[in-house]
């Protein structure tokens, strides 16, 4: 099969590895298509969070990639979950499965993160992170990954699953969002614009997005935001505060990543309001833990898409409860993955979520 793998920080080469086998309760998925996100950027560039073999990624000839859907094609010994032929998005992480947090359902936070090598090997998996990836044309998965895609969902769409996966799971699960609570999202990339959508789908209101560009606030507008602020021109505190009668919010999802996102997010929040964090900052911010403590606030960090949620994302798609199609913009050749890694990275003609097809090739 043809598969992108990572050399050096930043290169990316396609080469010909062979066909994965599935073993005891694994099934071979023929990936069908892959999206591209910006914590793929920061494998292939940094390394982290992806470890392979206790180490950093680099010359592993490791597959990167962990956005993605696709076919089964082969089941292993045991499985009787699914059949051939059914189309699935997968979940990134396998946790060991025997560790005190898979045994709670937080398998994103696997206590035996990377541990899947020589005599260290307890199990866990997290695709594109500790084991090869969606830049490939074929990948065995365990089957408490896999989650059946709804048939009125296109294969680029159902690249989306796993995204909403992690807003579910940020609003359900962690940030406990109960039906008529106020929700602002702050940051309107892929997962900001997926909470929207996600926190509509189970009766937030309002929800309120920021972001500082247009395009990305009007597709907010399409997803369910009855509220946009663009924050470059606008203090997004004191129209939170304006947009909820000088209450403050109910739950903040930050997505944003900004220096201060943070600090603002609790001050827009109401006495014992709650901050679930979405994004990975690059530097670390100053907070007014004054406000926090007496005003009774709770900080939520969220890794993944833990405790079933992505199940539930699907269901409510193919409900169509929620609707993830707008946030496709791209979509690639399996050999023009550079040039949809460029358009995803430099936002080249609006683009929000470009896919790759590992099937397809230009030429």
């Amino acid at each position: 099969m043809k598969a992108w793998i990572l050399g050096n920080p930043g290169e990316l080469t396609l080469v010909d590895k062979p066909v994965p086998r599935p073993g005891t309760a694994e099934v071979l998925v023929r990936i069908d298509a892959t999206a591209i996100c910006a914590t793929d950027l920061e494998v292939i560039s940094h390394g982290p969070p992806a470890v392979v073999g206790g180490e950093p990624p680099f010359n592993k000839n490791f597959t990167p990639g962990h956005e993605y859907m696709g076919t089964i094609v082969e089941v292993g010994p045991t499985v009787d979950e699914f059949v051939v032929g059914e189309r699935v998005a997968v979940e990134i992480h396998a946790g060991c499965g025997r560790c005190e947090r898979c045994r709670q359902g937080m398998y994103t936070s696997c206590l035996n993160y990377g541990r899947n090598y020589g005599e260290f090997d307890k199990g866990h998996r997290a695709n594109g992170f500790t084991t090869d990836g969606g830049f490939a044309q074929y990948a065995v998965n365990h089957v408490n990954t896999l989650v059946r895609v709804p048939q009125h969902v296109s294969d680029e769409v159902a690249t989306l699953i796993v995204t909403a996966g992690t807003a579910m799971y940020g609003l359900d699960v962690l940030g406990g969002l109960i039906a008529g609570e106020s929700l602002v999202v702050t940051g309107a990339g892929p997962i900001g614009l997926s909470a929207v959508s996600v926190g509509k789908a189970l009766g937030a209101g309002p929800v309120i997005l920021t972001d500082i560009v247009d395009s990305r606030l009007e597709v907010g507008k399409r997803v369910g935001a009855d509220r946009v602020i663009n924050a470059s021109s606008e203090n997004v505190v004191d129209a939170v505060q304006k947009l909820t009668n000088g209450r403050g919010a109910d739950l903040v999802f930050e997505c944003s990543g900004a220096p201060n996102a943070v600090n603002e997010a609790i001050h827009m929040l109401k006495r014992g309001g709650r901050v679930c964090l979405g994004a990975f900052s690059n530097t670390p911010s100053l907070v007014d833990i004054g406000h926090v403590v007496s005003n009774n606030i709770y900080l939520y960090g969220i890794r993944g898409e833990g405790q079933s949620a992505v199940k539930r994302a699907a269901s409510l798609i193919a409900q169509k409860k929620l609707d993830p199609s707008p946030l496709h913009t791209h979509t690639f050749a399996f050999d023009q993955l550079l040039e949809a890694i460029r358009y995803f990275s430099d936002k080249v003609d609006g683009a929000i979520k470009v896919v790759i097809k590992p099937q397809e090739f230009r030429d």
